[in-house]
């Protein structure tokens, strides 16, 4: 495997909510994901999930409460806790997550996406 250029990466797509593998790890998948505006309700109870925002604001919406997350700022919703990613400008995240999870986990629907791999 060679040395991965996220901004190389990022630039090669531009939809948003629609995760991209640029790296695995183990079992996990490493993706890259642009996102805007407000993804869906859902939790994955099989797993916790790793939010890294590299640039732009990313809230994740929480029952009891928000987080917010800045530029190199990190959070991990603890499996089976129901949540709601949200973001007023482009937002970009890098996800770390078990290979085969469902981005939008037990809701399903029109955001849900199956990662597609970037070679680099």
């Amino acid at each position: 495997m060679d040395a991965v250029n996220i901004d190389a990466m990022l630039a090669r797509f531009a939809e948003h909510w629609s995760p991209k593998k640029v790296a695995e790890l183990n079992d996990y998948d490493v993706k890259l994901v642009k996102v805007q505006g407000e993804f869906t309700w859902h939790r994955h109870d099989e797993t916790d999930e790793f939010f890294l925002v590299l640039d732009g604001e990313l809230t994740i919406q929480l029952r009891d409460g928000d987080v917010l997350l800045r530029p190199r700022e990190l959070y991990v919703v603890p499996r089976g806790v129901e949540h709601c990613p949200r973001a007023e400008v482009e937002t970009t995240i890098l996800l770390l997550e078990p290979r085969g999870v469902v981005n939008t986990g037990d809701t399903g629907g029109p955001l849900t996406a199956v990662a597609q791999t970037l070679a680099s």
